[in-house]
């Protein structure tokens, strides 16, 4: 084996072991959150956990339903903000503007995503909380403020990673399209998207994924009430939120609880990122 075989065979076995780190880093925290987590459900029936409508730890009651259904109200309602003007950002720096603007755009909505959340969080607490209350009522911190503030935070890594699939489609595509007869919009829509589609897939799940698991900003704007919110004006405590607020003074069943909470959050960001993954693979089919 001559030298330089064994600096690429060194390379590979040091890629390999950074690699495997990665997963076992994630196999170690689900075994960890799951050992910590599950004793409590099984005690008290996964049912009963899941579905239940009180949570007073002091009463040995733990009831997630109301924080599952607010995680996903919040979500949701981020993903219907930030999805739409994402792509729309997405098409209009790769399809419609000029280079030169790309140049400048790009990096400042890129910068975004470096705001540290308890900013947005103040800027929520400040600006669009007082507005919601006293354009539409309800006390302000609510579903939508949460939901606008969340829409705005994913907005970064869903323009940034959809630009560069979009910019990754070979040119000849586009210009078949042209030349074809189709106008920039019937490319875009029928040519430039469907070839894309993975990277958008992509955008959009990672930002699932920073909606639900955001913390600090949805404390400050979301109102922390333990109750299913039955409007978008109502207050409404996130699964990471109950985590972040309970845990510093948690302890015996109550902190178990909490991590507990953190395993039905894992199992939800799962099925959520199965579904997307699934439907994308039947679009492209």
């Amino acid at each position: 084996m001559t030298r330089l075989e064994r600096k690429e065979s060194l390379i590979r076995i040091a890629l390999l072991v950074v690699a495997f780190s990665a997963v076992s880093v994630l196999v170690v925290i689900t075994v960890f959150i799951i050992e910590e987590g599950t004793p409590i459900m099984v005690k008290y029936g996964f049912k009963k956990f899941l579905f239940n409508l009180d949570w007073f730890p002091s009463e040995e009651s733990y009831g997630l339903l109301p924080m599952v259904i607010g995680s996903i109200m919040v979500t949701f309602g981020a993903l219907v903000i930030g999805v739409p003007f994402g792509l729309a950002c997405a098409v209009f720096l790769t399809e419609f503007s000029s280079k030169r603007l790309r140049r400048v755009i790009k990096p400042m909505i890129e910068l975004l995503a470096g705001i540290p959340s308890v900013v947005y969080g103040f800027m929520g607490v400040v600006i669009l909380v007082p507005f919601i209350r006293e354009t539409l009522g309800g006390p302000g911190l609510s579903v939508l403020a949460s939901s606008i503030i969340l829409g705005i935070m994913i907005l970064p890594t869903i323009i940034s990673i959809s630009v560069d699939s979009l910019e990754a489609v070979p040119p000849a595509y586009r210009e078949g399209s042209i030349a074809l007869g189709a106008t920039r919009w019937q490319t875009t829509r029928m040519v430039m998207f469907p070839a894309a589609r993975s990277g958008i897939i992509a955008s959009i799940i990672l930002g699932m994924g920073r909606a639900i698991g955001e913390t600090m900003a949805v404390i400050m704007i979301a109102g922390n009430a333990i109750a299913i919110p039955r409007s978008l004006l109502d207050p409404v405590r996130t699964l990471t939120s109950n985590i972040a607020l309970e845990m510093a003074y948690a302890s015996g069943e109550h902190r178990q609880a909490l991590f507990a909470t953190g395993v039905i959050l894992f199992v939800i960001i799962m099925i959520l990122n199965t579904i997307a993954n699934v439907t994308s693979k039947r679009r492209k089919a």
